[in-house]
């Protein structure tokens, strides 16, 4: 029987990038199929009372380090944004735009690539459009959408709802009702869903 995991990220998480470059060979394993689920990490991280990495300065001198072994690991192009924390307001809401019109693989990997790759600022509405038209979408049709209500509302909502399944961070990754944080945990998906 087929599994579906859910996949929950934010573009400004470099731990969801590296994450997200595993899932198709994880899912092409296991037969298992993604049900991604866009939030906002700042969100998750002031409702949970937790913080980034980056606010511990061993810690972040650790974890950046611990990026580039991970990226090598998995043969995997990375580099540090250097504009890194940005925004991703406007890049999440884009997204469930994406994924109400059957564009989410899509959008994924141009804004992944983007922040992750080519080190651009997803901050940047300029950036965006020219990210998004860069990978084949109409720019001013996605950039409009980021303004409409319905995704504004759903990205509170969608974040909301991941702090009530209770994420702390990202990516998290649901195999039915067990919780696994961390790119590093894949090989415990991967267990879960044979």
């Amino acid at each position: 029987m087929s599994k579906t995991i859910d996949f929950y990220y934010d573009y400004v998480s470099a731990t969801s990038y590296l994450a997200w470059t595993q899932l198709a060979g994880l899912c092409e394993r296991t037969g298992a199929s993604i049900n991604y689920k866009p939030m906002l990490l700042g969100g998750v991280f002031k409702a949970s009372e937790n913080i980034s990495p980056m606010t511990i300065p061993a810690k972040w001198e650790w974890f950046k380090k611990d990026l580039e072994r991970y990226a090598d690991h998995y043969a995997v192009p990375y580099t540090l944004n250097q504009h890194f924390p940005f925004s991703t307001v406007n890049a999440l809401r884009g997204a469930l735009w994406a994924l109400s019109n059957n564009r989410i693989e899509d959008y994924n990997r141009a804004l992944f690539s983007a922040a992750w790759v080519e080190g651009k600022d997803l901050s940047s509405k300029e950036v965006l459009a020219e990210v998004l038209n860069g990978a084949g979408f109409d720019a001013d049709v996605v950039m409009e959408a980021m303004t409409q209500p319905k995704f504004k509302t759903g990205l509170i909502q969608a974040t909301e709802a991941a702090v009530e399944r209770g994420l702390f961070g990202a990516p998290t990754i649901f195999v039915e009702d067990d919780l696994y944080f961390g790119q590093d945990r894949l090989e415990w998906v991967e267990k879960a869903l044979i």
